[in-house]
């Protein structure tokens, strides 16, 4: 590892001497460990402009992210910088490069250019067949086992041979048929969106050899967020030249639940000896106390590579820590504080200090905790969003829309197939469907395939033979018409002669019992026609891949991108709400006034003395996850801007009791002993009131004193 200052001929105007260095190391390896805070992003789309200036073709640079949201941001920023050469720069997501790797070179493995990606509901379905049982419950814990063991880049036989314990091997077992049946389907789960194109580089040499010619730099936002399957890719994409960028910050690992690794860190500087290593310390978001506070949270975290953030924002206001009675009265404080921050704005009478709704963030450990913020929300009639809702592209409408369409372009997804042939119903009921669905096993067939088959009349009585072949022809008709539909004003027409020939507004009409939420799904439905027909235009940048040319598109080339979105558009983002949002969603992102609250044992860090996992390793176990609940801590704190209160309770509720509650750990560590300051924010707004009243009556009087000076003989 080496680190040396940038020559300085390469200096970039507006960057830090440490941000420079990053930006301007080109020729090899690059860890770039960036601080909370830290303008991260700036020096990926400095560094992608710097490489274009070196001599790369913008088509030779790949950004990767983990969320569209992410970047969308980073498309935009570098938009702004470079022009139109930031078009050309692959920014994706690890997913929508996989798909994008598939659907170039997927056939190597044996898979059909219009594979289909499954949506976690769908691998739920086939899960329960492959496991023989109805039960969701079961179903979704065998899905969370195999995604894991996916991400750690284990099949079913290898995680068969690992497997501890029955329940283990049973799992493995069940993963084997879920496998047989996705290759049967010609469909993939997201997990297989990074272990298959991980596949195609380590098995076909031809195919590691063209994606490593035709990427001369890669860049990796987020890094400390990778799992093993991302690196063993990231490896044979670059590799032995090794020219990446890989940008992260091992104190803000927190989805280790869910595969990351901070393995993938430590392996850095083993893997590639000549690694540069470029530390960014200065943080441009947090004042000084926010970020002392921070500081002293995340110090007894072993560090693989020691820094310590600063800012030259200002001391600003201390820490505030709250101690509530129960979660009603911490929910009504919340309040109260955000009230009182409002009306001091207000009260100093300047533009630039007022505060709108959405300077303010409250955050917590678990989804269960915004209940009783949102009631308190509501009874102030204080507006507000909980971000991490239900994606769009949840609803069922929605679910509905896509399944039909997702069979267009691969006729061999049953899960799709069972979902449209029945939304609306025509006539073919489960009895049918099994008998299809005995008769499609029987010959190896898709159920779509199976509909055209000379013998089906033997299986399926005539009458639904006949419901659903009509069913096979209005499928093939339309996606005929999809494929030849180029441009928005197309796209419309035959998406809404499509909703009118099922007749979708009346199936969802006869569904609901209340006419005004039917209403509200229909407009979901305009909302989705609409998003689809822009796409086909080419008026929105495509955000399941690289960034393209506005250019117009086919129907059928624009469904396949939509199982990698999950929101419909950036518009809540502008929205004037305070945000309620837990801990792990509110990462990458900032807010001038933040409240973390329910910082008490057991919430935060989360329970610590589970009995889980073996004796042997239960101490390592649990020394993992308190780390990783620090890092938590730490993200939350390193959020807020300005003012930063944390609150705990002495009574919590613990399932339909009511216990006492421990402040956390994590707040003594904060060692605000000197500056916390502990008052009742409504005793405030009382006192803001009182004084903004009477500077009103003073301004009274003196307008009553000088108009009857002007009066005077």
């Amino acid at each position: 590892m080496s680190s040396h200052p940038p020559p300085a001929s390469s200096q970039v105007t507006g960057l830090n001497l440490a941000q420079q260095e990053a930006v301007n190391y080109m020729h090899g390896p690059c860890l770039v460990l960036a601080g909370a805070g830290s303008g991260k992003t700036r020096v990926i789309t400095h560094k992608i402009g710097r490489l274009i200036q070196a001599g790369l073709q913008p088509e030779q640079i790949a950004a990767i992210t983990f969320t569209n949201k992410a970047a969308a941001e980073m498309r935009e920023r570098a938009k702004a910088l470079i022009g139109k050469a930031a078009r050309g720069v692959l920014i994706c997501t690890f997913h929508a490069l996989g798909v994008r790797m598939l659907r170039q070179d997927g056939e190597a493995l044996g898979l059909k250019k219009q594979f289909s990606i499954l949506d976690s509901d769908d691998v739920t379905s086939i899960l329960k067949d492959a496991g023989g049982t109805t039960d969701a419950a079961s179903a979704r814990q065998w899905q969370w086992t195999i995604s894991a063991w996916k991400s750690a880049g284990l099949n079913a036989a290898q995680a068969e041979a690992l497997a501890n314990g029955d329940e283990e091997r049973l799992i493995a077992r069940i993963m084997a048929r879920y496998e047989e049946r996705l290759s049967a389907y010609q469909s993939v789960d997201f997990d297989d969106l990074i272990g298959l194109p991980l596949k195609l580089l380590q098995q076909h040499a031809e195919v590691r050899d063209k994606w490593q010619q035709a990427l001369g730099h890669v860049l990796v936002d987020e890094y400390q967020d990778t799992n093993a399957t991302q690196y063993e890719m990231l490896k044979l994409l670059v590799g032995a030249r090794g020219r990446f960028t890989a940008v992260g910050d091992d104190d803000q690992s927190i989805y280790g639940w869910r595969g990351a690794t901070l393995d993938n860190l430590k392996k850095l500087p083993l893997d590639y000896p000549n690694l540069r290593v470029v530390k960014l310390e200065q943080n441009y978001r947090s004042t000084g106390a926010i970020l002392r506070a921070a500081n002293n949270v995340i110090a007894p975290n072993p560090k693989l590579f020691p820094k310590t953030l600063f800012s030259e924002l200002g001391e600003g206001e201390p820490v505030r820590v709250a101690d509530c009675d129960s979660e009603e009265h911490e929910a009504e404080r919340v309040v109260a504080r955000i009230q009182s921050l409002r009306a001091e704005g207000s009260l100093l009478a300047t533009g630039s200090q007022h505060k709108e709704w959405k300077d303010f963030c409250v955050l917590y450990r678990a989804n269960h905790m915004a209940k009783p913020l949102e009631k308190a929300f509501r009874k102030a009639a204080i507006p507000y969003k909980v971000s991490g809702g239900q994606s769009f592209f949840d609803r069922a409408e929605i679910k509905d829309l896509c399944c039909w369409l997702r069979l267009l372009v691969n006729n061999n997804d049953d899960p799709a197939f069972m979902r449209a042939v029945t939304t609306p119903k025509r006539g073919i009921g489960h009895t049918t469907l099994a008998a299809l669905g005995t008769f499609a096993s029987k010959y190896k067939l898709s159920l779509f395939e199976a509909l055209f088959s000379h013998s089906l009349g033997s299986a399926v009585p005539a009458k639904a033979v006949g419901s659903l072949h009509e069913f096979g022809r209005y499928v093939n008709e339309l996606e005929y018409r999809a494929r030849h539909t180029v441009g928005a004003e197309g796209a419309r027409t035959v998406l809404n002669d499509w909703l009118k020939d099922i007749g979708y507004e009346k199936h969802l009409y006869d569904g609901e019992e209340s006419e005004k939420i039917a209403a509200a799904r229909w407009t979901n439905v305009m909302d989705f026609c609409d998003w689809m027909a822009q796409r086909c235009g080419g008026q929105i940048d495509d955000t399941a891949g690289a960034v393209l040319a506005a250019e117009t598109k086919t129907m059928l080339e624009v469904v396949q991108t939509i199982a990698l979105l999950s929101t419909i558009s950036e518009r809540e983002g502008d929205q004037n709400v305070v945000t309620l949002s837990t801990l792990h969603a509110a990462k990458g992102l900032e807010w001038p006034h933040v409240v973390l609250a329910g910082v008490n044992e057991g919430l935060l860090p989360f329970k610590l003395d589970s009995d889980d996992g073996q004796d042997a390793v239960k101490t390592e176990g649990i020394a993992q996850r308190l780390q990783e609940e620090r890092r938590l801590m730490y993200v939350g704190i390193t959020r807020a801007q300005h003012t930063l209160t944390v609150s705990w309770l002495r009574r919590r509720k613990k399932g339909r009791e009511t216990v006492a509650g421990l402040p956390s750990r994590f707040i003594a560590e904060m060692a605000l002993e000197k500056t916390t300051v502990k008052e009742d924010p409504r005793e405030k707004i009382r006192a803001l009131r009182a004084e903004f009243a009477k500077r009103a009556a003073d301004s009274a009087e003196a307008q009553l004193l000088a108009e009857t000076s002007r009066d005077a003989p």
